[in-house]
């Protein structure tokens, strides 16, 4: 596995980033200020994460997918362990917002993010159409945080 920065023509990775965030105009409203990493195997693009900053201690994780016959391998798992790292030594926190989708909630739970806010009708409210995952429409997005400091 190798996992590349992504400076420039961050447009060119589009198809990948509207898995994990299906509405383009959204996308575009964090991709330029988004620093992007993209997980390949053995030459194959895999998966893909926006990471942009929001103060002096914490990032948000914009966006983190992965092409659906690449999901459930360990790369979104690989990806996440390695923005956690590599953001821990100058920031203290890692925020992400989702859908209220519990395989999603328990993924990031499962790698030490827990539950911090609810933005009601987030979905409703911001997309142009409903939003379904895995048969669900989502209404409210879930925050989540997790601490990048050593007290584990």
């Amino acid at each position: 596995m190798e996992i590349r920065k992504i400076c420039s023509n961050k447009t060119d990775f589009m198809d990948i980033l509207l898995i994990g965030d299906e509405d383009k105009s959204m996308i575009n409203r964090y991709l330029e200020q988004s620093t992007i990493f993209v997980l390949y195997d053995n030459d194959i693009l895999t998966s893909i994460c926006a990471v942009m900053k929001i103060d002096s201690d914490t990032v948000e994780i914009k966006n983190l997918a992965t092409y659906p016959e690449y999901q459930n391998k360990g790369y979104a798992s690989s990806l996440l362990e390695f923005v956690c790292n590599r953001y821990k030594e100058n920031f203290k926190t890692v925020i992400l917002g989702t859908g209220e989708n519990e395989n999603t909630i328990n993924f990031y739970k499962k790698r030490g993010f827990i539950q911090t806010r609810k933005i009601k009708n987030f979905f409703t409210d911001n997309y142009s159409h409903p939003i379904f995952e895995n048969g669900k429409q989502l209404i409210d997005m879930i925050y989540l945080t997790k601490s990048l400091t050593e007290r584990e």
